[in-house]
């Protein structure tokens, strides 16, 4: 780092005045002959000038204390022009500050300074580059290598020799390591805090902790809009220089790139994991295979699955699952989010489900027993009816349904025999497929939402996006075609069987 009294050094000239402020650090170099510079200068410059605009000692004296309150780095006062010494009572009120000043005689001229100094300043910013753009690379190849996150922040840390944090949009961390000096919780917070009514640009914390010593940086995954991540970062000493700032700027791209990573491999395994779930439903996977394919999510032997209704999202289901210290897989599927939890050392499915359904707030859940990963078919089934029972129970089921609520559901699952439950099924609904000729699956339909609804014809319209009178029709037609009467509780029950065996048996 150039400073006044290297650079003073480096031109054979000494300090005079100022000892104290010495070693500030020298930004630039300016030479000015106005009686006030600093409209033109942003601080850290050291000025050159040889004092012709000063005509007394009042003038000399509020010179300095300008330049001073202006943050310059120092004065160099050239000598043999207007002043053959440097006026006294500069130097006097340069002392009194801790404001270096340095004589320039006359053989010296200012632009041998200058050039010492923009030669020292070029190859400073030049090493700071390189620098930079190795500790960028090596922060790539963590990504390129797929060391994660952890990993990436890590070695930032060891380069600014300071805390780094990670923190998503809403502000919860995303993954924090210190180098020496570890952030409190109280500092972190108040990040958090300030980074919410941040407008997405680059911001100091002000918290007493950090205050003077880190920088919040925006990181962005997108084109456009909000920030996904912000970069937090502080040095456990000092300011951040020139190439802590420098590797922070070029780390965001970074930590972008490894969440638009961590993203992509995301969507990929929820892409996988739903088709594993739908294979599986579907009766298009089962026995070893399934269990293979299991396998990758860390489900072992033995799973459970947990069903969950209302408007959740996957990524907070899987956050939840992450949380309960259980291995899984989650999927949309049907209206309804679906977790696949390892069976190993899971006693009490329940109260798994408990936890998922607080963890995500859902509308309702319901779980199967813990059985073998092979008959997951069996296991979403034996959830999803548990959770559909205590929906026809008007309130009065437990919060998590359970296989110990499946009533008359037991009797469905219980048949083991797919070839007489598709039997069952084409006996009471096959007219309505044959008879219907194209449009047999939408007379189905609208006698699945006409019985879930209990027969109020006006809900079941809106469920089925139909005026109530086409709905009418609908369920005329299904009655001639199948001959039974949906006003005998007989023939409603024997519909609602036929429908849930159909769901259950495996496609031919």
């Amino acid at each position: 780092m150039l400073t006044v009294r290297a650079l003073a050094a480096e031109s054979g000239l000494e300090i005079l005045a100022g000892e104290a402020g010495a070693d500030a650090p020298v930004r630039w170099v300016h030479i000015a002959e106005l009686a006030d510079p600093t409209p033109w200068l942003s601080g850290g410059e050291l000025l050159l000038t040889t004092g012709m605009q000063l005509e007394g000692e009042g003038e000399a004296r509020a010179l300095v204390a300008r330049l001073h309150g202006h943050q310059l780095a120092g004065l160099g006062f050239g000598t043999g022009f207007n002043f053959d010494h440097v006026p006294r009572e500069l130097l006097e009120e340069a002392d009194a500050l801790g404001f270096p000043v340095f004589e320039v005689p006359y053989e010296t001229p200012f632009i041998a300074i200058t050039e010492q100094a923009f030669g020292q300043l070029v190859n400073e910013h030049y090493e700071v580059l390189q620098r930079g753009i190795a500790t960028h690379k090596r922060l790539e190849r963590l990504v390129v290598e797929e060391q994660g996150l952890d990993e990436v922040v890590r070695a930032l840390s060891a380069a600014i020799g300071g805390a780094v944090l990670v923190l998503d949009a809403r502000g919860e961390p995303l993954a924090s390591r210190a180098f020496r000096r570890e952030l409190s919780d109280e500092a972190v917070r108040a990040v958090q805090e300030q980074l919410l009514g941040a407008v997405g640009a680059e911001f100091a914390p002000d918290h007493p902790q950090l205050a003077g010593r880190s920088l919040a940086l925006p990181v962005s995954a997108r084109a456009a809009g909000a920030p996904s991540a912000w970069l937090v970062a502080a040095r456990d000493a000092d300011g951040l220089g020139d190439f802590e700032r420098l590797i922070c700027q070029q780390a965001t791209t970074v930590v972008a790139l490894e969440l638009m990573r961590q993203r992509a491999m995301r969507n990929t395994e929820r892409r996988l994991a739903g088709d594993v779930i739908a294979d599986a439903v579907a009766g298009r996977v089962e026995g070893r295979e399934l269990a293979g394919r299991l396998r990758p999510f860390g489900v072992g032997e033995h799973a459970a699955v947990v069903v969950l209704s209302g408007t959740s999202s996957e990524l907070d289901l899987e956050r939840a699952l992450t949380d309960s210290g259980h291995a899984g897989l989650v999927a949309a599927r049907e209206g309804l989010l679906v977790a696949v939890a390892d069976g190993h050392e899971l006693s009490d499915p329940i109260a798994l489900g408990q936890r998922l359904l607080e963890g995500v707030g859902a509308e309702g859940a319901a779980v199967s027993r813990v059985s073998r990963s092979a008959q997951l078919r069996r296991s979403y089934h034996e959830a999803r009816l548990a959770l559909e029972a205590v929906a026809l129970s008007n309130g009065r089921g437990p919060q998590v349904a359970s296989w110990r609520d499946l009533g008359a559901f037991q009797l469905l699952l219980s048949v083991q025999d797919d070839d007489a439950l598709r039997l069952f099924s084409d006996s009471v609904l096959g007219p309505l497929e044959e008879g219907g000729r194209e449009y047999g699956e939408e007379l189905v339909r609208s006698l699945e939402a006409f019985i879930e609804c209990n027969g109020q014809w006006e809900r079941a319209a809106r469920e089925l996006f139909c005026h109530r009178h086409t709905l009418r029709y609908r369920i005329r037609r299904v009655e001639e075609l199948t001959g039974r009467d949906l006003s005998r509780a007989q023939d409603r029950i024997e519909f609602w069987l036929a429908l849930r065996a159909r769901e259950l048996a495996v496609p031919p």
